[in-house]
């Protein structure tokens, strides 16, 4: 993703939400003004605005930034990866495990 999208996966995140710029701006102790200025590829969040960002609408700073800086997407998608595992039972981590067994036969 290039920096010219990093205010529309901002933007599409709050909406995803069911927020609104002012409802954003409250919650991260900032104006609607600034929001709109991030949304608009005007300015962009500090790393502490970030991370409260991210908590806000739900995600991870590892997958928020793993969609705004393609370097860092395969490290996101390893959090990701181990957030849906944590949420799994005894019996459905079995399960995966052997699929993933199926996936990797004869890689090794």
């Amino acid at each position: 993703m290039n920096s010219e999208d990093y205010g529309t996966l901002i933007k599409e995140l709050r909406i995803k939400n069911g927020l609104t710029q002012n409802q954003v701006a409250e919650s991260l102790g900032v104006t609607p003004g600034y929001i709109s200025n991030v949304e608009n590829n005007r300015t962009a969040m500090s790393l502490r605005i970030l991370t409260y960002y991210a908590r806000l609408v739900g995600c991870s700073l590892d997958s928020l930034v793993g969609e705004l800086e393609p370097e860092y997407t395969e490290t996101a998608l390893d959090r990701q990866l181990y957030e849906a595992m944590m949420r799994l039972n005894h019996d459905e981590k079995e399960k995966l495990l052997k699929t993933i067994a199926i996936w990797t036969e004869g890689r090794e």
